[in-house]
């Protein structure tokens, strides 16, 4: 069986970044494994710009954010199968993977760094009244069929979900000549960043319509219309309130999901809020020697995060296979607690012998907030507290807890983050 000292699964932002990180870290036997036909995954089809602030200073388009990053793997000269269907990972990092040229393959790897990205949540999540008409897209697939293949999906358009995609495809089909009629988002707030909502909608005049929800979609063979209605607390659509809008396009931005399929086959357990892997401070999962990063771990705001989040999987995954962080498996493990308004966190839990000068935690919250603290506390010992305008669950917040911190408080069992008024 050929074995590789770190194998890759995904050859988007995450696994790109976690390549390269793990190179200059010094691990030379690398393999990234790719099921599209190119690198860079999602990043190819989003050709608005934003990217890159963060990580290089300068504003970047999503294809020229993975360009940057395929050229440093090209440099290092990092190998890398396309077209490459990964069947199968088990806890022992035995990777089943299959392909036109090599056929059926089994490799087994010294360290394992799972980066398969997210996917959208389908119609069929949804139960919405109707037929299965022709016009009806996820945001996502009618961005590549814009920016990648080249084709118009409507004329006319409704949106529903207030996603970053869909915010983002409301000014790209308006560019392309379409008329969006309105984004219906059936939260009272939205599931994008604020920057899309000014840039992507309220700049072409288009209409966010929130505590809305498309009650019945009209049309047989193609799309000919839908009837968004206002929904209560309990989202439940309130009779009376329902308005019919024309059209013969209807986008669909109703969430993502990290993809852990082969997570799961994996043995390794998912955190039931982010869907993604339970990990520690090393981004390592349940399973020794398989870590996880980027929108398979849970679904980020900014590619700029994804890529340091990435940079520290596969740091610490090349670290396992020099066995130089053996020392963690004898440390104490604290849990991390969300309360109060926070959602979740990633990291789950700190592995005190093994963990660095300093950990980023991050998280989302569950409602926009507005004049608030995000504290954190040390058992019932509050350690630190930041005051924020506001908090909105489409903005990703982080705190940072150091080493130095936890020794002054060695008997610590468990740290919770949440957030405060007062």
């Amino acid at each position: 069986m050929r074995h590789h000292d770190i194998v890759i699964v995904g050859g988007g932002p995450a696994g790109l970044a976690a390549a390269v990180a793990a190179k200059k870290a010094g691990i030379t036997d690398i393999l990234i494994l790719e099921r599209d036909n190119v690198l860079g995954g999602i990043l190819n089809q989003c050709i608005h710009n934003g990217f890159g602030l963060h990580t290089f200073k300068e504003e970047l388009t999503g294809p020229e954010y993975a360009a940057r990053y395929i050229a440093r793997v090209e440099e290092e000269q990092i190998p890398y199968c396309l077209n490459t269907i990964v069947a199968d990972i088990t806890r022992d990092r035995q990777v089943t993977y299959i392909n036109r040229e090599e056929g059926l393959v089994t490799i087994r790897a010294g360290a394992v760094i799972l980066a398969m990205g997210c996917r959208e949540r389908p119609r069929g999540a949804l139960n919405t009244p109707g037929y299965r008409p022709a016009g009806i897209y996820s945001a996502g697939t009618a961005q590549r069929l814009m920016n990648i293949e080249g084709y118009l999906v409507g004329k006319e358009a409704v949106i529903l979900g207030s996603g970053d995609i869909g915010l983002i495809m409301a000014r790209r089909m308006t560019l392309e000549g379409a008329k969006v009629k309105a984004v219906a988002e059936i939260m009272p707030y939205s599931g994008g960043l604020k920057r899309n909502i000014v840039q992507c909608l309220d700049d072409y005049g288009i209409p966010l319509k929130l505590s809305h929800t498309v009650v019945n979609i009209h049309g047989k063979d193609r799309l000919t219309g839908v009837t968004i209605a206002e929904v209560d607390a309990n989202r439940n659509p309130i009779p009376g309130t329902e308005e019919y809008y024309s059209c013969d396009t209807l986008l669909l931005s109703v969430g993502l999901i990290p993809e852990n399929e082969l997570s799961k086959g994996a043995g390794i357990s998912l955190n039931r809020v982010t869907s993604g892997p339970n990990v520690n401070d090393r981004l390592e999962t349940e399973a020794e020697g398989i870590y996880a990063c980027g929108n398979v771990l849970h679904v980020h705001d900014l590619v700029d995060f994804v890529s340091q989040e990435a940079a520290l999987a596969g740091q610490n995954a090349a670290e396992y296979v020099m066995g130089q962080n053996a020392a963690q498996a004898a440390g104490h493990t604290i849990p991390l607690v969300a309360a109060d308004g926070v959602r979740y966190t990633v990291p789950q839990f700190l592995e005190t012998a093994g963990m660095r000068d300093s950990v980023t935690v991050r998280f989302r919250v569950a409602d926009v907030y507005k004049d608030r603290y995000i504290s954190v506390y040390y058992d019932d010992k509050r350690i630190s507290r930041t005051k924020k305008k506001v908090l909105a669950p489409g903005e990703m917040e982080q705190v940072v807890l150091t080493k130095k911190s936890l020794t002054e408080y060695p008997q610590t069992e468990r740290i919770t983050i949440r957030t405060e008024v007062e």
